[in-house]
């Protein structure tokens, strides 16, 4: 079934973002490309957020974030209440986070994961579901914590 995906990078992430795109068109799911619009310097909690409003609000069921290492888009998607943001370097933790725990935002670095590793990455991501069963009681716990932010 076809997603909405939103995704935006900064600058260190700019040429990564288009091949994630690229990607996404390729599997039949829609991008929401939320900028940058080149490599000029732009700081990556902007952009951050604009992904993860994209989320919350329902535009798009998932997003992917880029910068250079995908650490500061993890820190910052995750800072917004709903958001669930998995830092993946690897198929098996893509995997992981869509399943057990259920997180709505891919972040990926530029800087350390290859085009071909993270096309692998996304794939994992958007075809894995959340697994519920013993793992909802966990990520209900994670809503809870939050809730007291």
């Amino acid at each position: 079934m076809p997603l909405t995906v939103a995704i935006a990078s900064d600058h260190a992430g700019f040429a990564l973002k288009s091949e994630v795109i690229a990607e996404l068109k390729k599997l039949g799911h829609e991008a929401l490309e939320l900028g940058p619009t080149d490599t000029s310097p732009v700081d990556y909690p902007d952009y951050a957020v604009k992904v993860a409003a994209a989320v919350t609000q329902g535009q798009a069921a998932l997003g992917i974030l880029v910068c250079g290492t995908g650490t500061g888009m993890s820190i910052t998607a995750n800072k917004v209440h709903g958001i669930r943001a998995a830092l993946c370097r690897t198929e098996f933790e893509a995997r992981m986070a869509r399943g057990h725990n259920d997180a709505n935002v891919l972040c990926l670095g530029q800087r350390v994961t290859g085009a071909g590793l993270a096309a692998e990455i996304v794939k994992a991501f958007l075809a894995t579901s959340f697994e519920g069963g013993r793992h909802a009681g966990r990520v209900e716990k994670i809503r809870q914590v939050e809730a007291k932010r």
